[in-house]
């Protein structure tokens, strides 16, 4: 055999081994996500049974969800700056390690103090986690077209997560002991952190921005806590209570201090002028409305499949796996219609869907049946999987390869937030709307589907504002809309319109290189 022909075997076997090492990091960041989502929901349907089980007071209940939304929220920018400066897979690591020892001291707890602060711990893993799983996507697959590819999986494997919860829940809640739903982490934990030994190489932001900003770090983190513990324990001790208001303007305060502090400092843990792109701006907003209703409304279907059409736990979680399957599905093909169609287009669209889904939703009564709910769902997920892609991608690609981590952890604390936000204010309306019809004489199932479908009213109307948005915010602008776009010059179009992506992935290259 001649010597080239060696060479050209080695150089063929090294591209093999690192397109592998590609896709086995995006294994470990997708059992990462799905861990993370699966333990946003799959706690809800078994709580009767953890209540009966610890003796645990009402309060107490709330706080073994609340307490993992209030770390997970009020960290998440920490933990992406902290991943942009000491290293992306580092960060991974350490998430992944303290969110598995917590499920396992969770699914272990033998009383209600102990399984509350094992959530809260669950909370800080998730908020180290997140923010560096999209990251590690954007370090990892610098080819355009892959990376699109890549985050297809990301969004179809969180969507099936969201799916399972109920069911993996209703399940073990039915036939084991409650504990499993946070045991079942533990295995999937240490595959995951496995995995990302060997594959995930790592990657942080230049030396030039590698600097804590300590004042940043600490008014975020502040802001996002009182922010989530007033959105969570607003509704049980009034919105007018004085530890609420005092939580709100210490929010409110926060925030201004940190926007004060982030104009002003040389190397801000937020670098204000990502806001000023607006596929950025607009691109978080569309996530951010995207957010507010899906979750609130996923939160009040749940209940009006159980109370008012009488499904059982299982039933109804099985009643979202359609809706998943379905998110799964178009996110996969979301990159090639994006391809073809421009982002914009495609996010607006997938919106579009979204809308329909819960028009057919709202014409839906007491006599709905499990087939008379599938169009509504499959529609809903359709849309949700059309727009994540390109819109996560939009996001992404409008910043710095260096400021990923914090540009994930904006992403996914806006969808939290955004998130709890639906959650209270549709749940506002429904209980306003709901009150009134009982006033009227209405009977109390009728009066509760008069507010459910009011809530739905809200929430059709403000994803058709983000139909607008999206479409808006995410056209190309005119100097990238004339270049080629067909073969190879297509990918090169696609990193001129993001800007500085094509120079910022040599300079992650080079912080690779000096990367321990």
């Amino acid at each position: 055999m001649s010597g080239s022909t060696v060479s050209a075997n080695n150089e063929s076997a090294g591209s093999g081994r690192v397109e592998s090492r590609r896709w086995w990091a995006l294994a470990a960041v997708s059992l990462a996500t799905f861990m993370t989502y699966l333990d946003n929901n799959i706690v809800n349907v078994a709580i009767p049974t953890i209540q009966r089980s610890l003796h645990l007071s009402v309060s107490g209940l709330e706080w073994v969800v609340s307490s993992y939304l209030l770390t997970l929220a009020g960290l998440l920018l920490v933990g992406g700056r902290l991943a942009d400066v000491f290293g992306r897979r580092r960060l991974f690591g350490v998430g992944m390690a303290v969110f598995t020892l917590s499920s396992l001291a969770a699914g272990l707890a033998g009383s209600g103090g102990v399984l509350i602060a094992s959530r809260a711990v669950q909370g800080v893993g998730a908020a180290l986690l997140m923010p560096t799983t999209l990251a590690i996507i954007m370090a990892t697959f610098t080819n355009v077209r892959e990376r699109s590819t890549a985050i297809g999986i990301w969004a179809a494997v969180s969507a099936l997560a969201l799916a399972l919860g109920p069911v993996l829940g209703g399940l073990i809640s039915q036939h084991l002991h409650w504990g499993w739903i946070f045991l079942i982490n533990v295995p999937i934990g240490v595959i995951t952190f496995a995995i990302a030994a060997f594959y995930v190489d790592e990657s942080r932001a230049g030396s030039a921005v590698r600097q804590l900003d300590l004042p940043g770090l600490v008014t975020s983190a502040l802001s996002l806590f009182a922010l989530t513990y007033a959105l969570i324990e607003g509704d049980v001790s009034g919105w007018t209570a004085p530890l609420i208001l005092g939580a709100f303007a210490v929010a409110a305060g926060a925030a201004v201090a940190f926007g004060a502090i982030e104009a002003r400092t040389a190397n801000p843990m937020v670098d204000l002028s990502m806001f000023r792109r607006r596929e950025f701006s607009g691109g978080s907003g569309t996530m951010m409305i995207w957010a507010f209703g899906i979750l609130g409304i996923y939160f009040f279907t749940s209940l009006y499949l159980q109370q008012t059409l009488g499904f059982s736990p299982v039933k109804a979680g099985l009643a979202f796996v359609p809706m998943a399957l379905c998110v799964a599905v178009f996110a996969s093909i979301a990159p090639r219609v994006e391809a073809r169609a421009g982002a914009y287009r495609t996010v607006a669209f997938g919106m579009l869907l979204m809308v329909v889904g819960l028009v057919l939703f709202a014409r839906l009564g007491l006599q709905a049946s499990y087939t008379s709910l599938l169009p509504g769902f499959m529609l809903f997920g359709a849309g949700a999987g059309l727009m994540n892609v390109p819109l996560t991608n939009a996001v992404m690609q409008a910043v710095p390869a260096a400021r990923s981590g914090i540009a994930s952890a904006l992403l996914n604390a806006s969808r939290e937030v955004a998130g709890l936000l639906g959650i209270t204010v549709i749940g506002a309306v429904l209980r306003t709307r709901q009150a009134s019809a009982l006033r009227a004489g209405t009977d109390p199932v009728h009066a509760f589907v008069d507010g459910y479908h009011l809530g739905l009213l809200v929430t059709i109307l403000l994803l058709a504002a983000g139909v607008v948005v999206s479409f808006v915010t995410l056209r190309p602008r005119a100097a990238a809309a004339t270049l080629p776009t067909t073969g190879p010059a297509r990918e090169s179009a696609a990193v001129a319109e993001l800007t500085t992506v094509d120079e910022l992935a040599g300079e992650l290259m080079v912080a690779k290189e000096m990367a321990p």
